[in-house]
C-alpha cells in the first residue's frame, strides 16, 4: 500500500505514517549509502551530524500530506577539497531549500496556470491542499519564462479602435491562434517593420499572412 500511494519516496526508508492533526505526517530517512561530494566527487559516508526537513506533499484521501525526511551531513574525506561538510540531498524527492516535493509544485503549478492566484488556492483547497493565493503567485511568477514557438504561418487583420477614426492591426499565429503583437496602427510600413525586428524572420519566412 506504500509502494502505491508514495512511489516517489522508493529512495528513502519510510519509518512510520500517521494521521495527526488533520493530516497524514509521514516519517522517514535516508538509507545512509555513501554519496558523492559536490565539489569534489569524492564518495564519503562518514557522518557530520543530523537535520530534518518538512516537506509538503500530494494530499491523500483528501488530507495534507507532510513528509518529515531526516537527511545527513556528510564530512568530505577529501583534505584538498574546499567543502568540509555538505547537506545530502535526495534527487527527485527535496530539492535544494525546498519547501515540497515535486509532485506538490507540479500540482500547485496546474491550479496556478488555470486559475491564478484566488482561484488555483480555491481549488487546491478542495483537494485538501492548504495554500494561500500569494504562495500561488509566488510559484506561477517563479516559472522559467518559455521561448516562444516560431510560428509556421500568421494571420493579420485590422481593427477599430475607435470606429472610423482610429485603428490598430494585430497579429495572431494562425495555427496556436496566440496573440504575437499588437500594432499601434494599420500601416503596411510598419507591419513591415515589425516583421524586420523578428529573429526567426532571418531564418522562415511567415506563410499565409496577409497584409492589413
Amino acid at each position: 500500500m506504500v509502494t502505491v500511494l508514495f512511489p516517489h519516496l522508493a529512495a528513502v526508508e519510510i519509518e512510520q505514517i500517521d494521521r495527526q492533526d488533520g493530516q497524514i505526517r509521514v516519517s522517514a530517512r535516508t538509507r545512509g549509502d555513501p554519496v558523492c561530494c559536490p565539489s569534489c566527487g569524492v564518495v564519503t559516508g562518514k557522518v557530520h551530524g543530523y537535520h530534518r526537513r518538512r516537506l509538503a506533499d500530494r494530499p491523500v484521501g483528501g488530507l495534507p500530506v507532510v513528509i518529515e525526511l531526516r537527511l545527513r551531513r556528510l564530512v568530505c574525506i577529501n583534505l584538498d577539497c574546499a567543502r568540509q561538510t555538505f547537506h545530502e540531498q535526495v534527487p527527485g524527492l527535496a530539492g535544494r531549500y525546498g519547501r515540497r516535493t515535486p509532485g506538490a509544485t507540479a500540482l500547485v503549478i496546474a491550479c496556478a496556470l488555470a486559475l491564478a492566484g484566488r482561484g488555483g488556492a480555491a481549488l487546491l483547497a478542495t483537494t485538501g491542499f492548504l495554500l494561500s493565493r500569494t504562495s500561488v503567485l509566488s510559484t506561477l511568477m517563479a516559472l522559467p519564462e518559455q521561448p516562444p514557438a516560431v510560428p509556421t504561418a500568421i494571420g493579420v487583420d485590422d481593427f477599430a479602435i475607435k470606429r472610423g477614426q482610429r485603428y490598430a492591426t494585430v497579429i495572431i499565429d494562425a495555427v496556436t491562434h496566440r496573440c504575437l503583437d499588437v500594432l499601434p496602427d494599420r500601416l503596411g510600413v510598419s507591419f513591415a517593420h515589425w516583421l524586420q525586428q523578428q529573429a526567426w524572420r532571418t531564418t522562415r519566412s511567415p506563410a499565409g499572412s496577409t497584409s492589413p
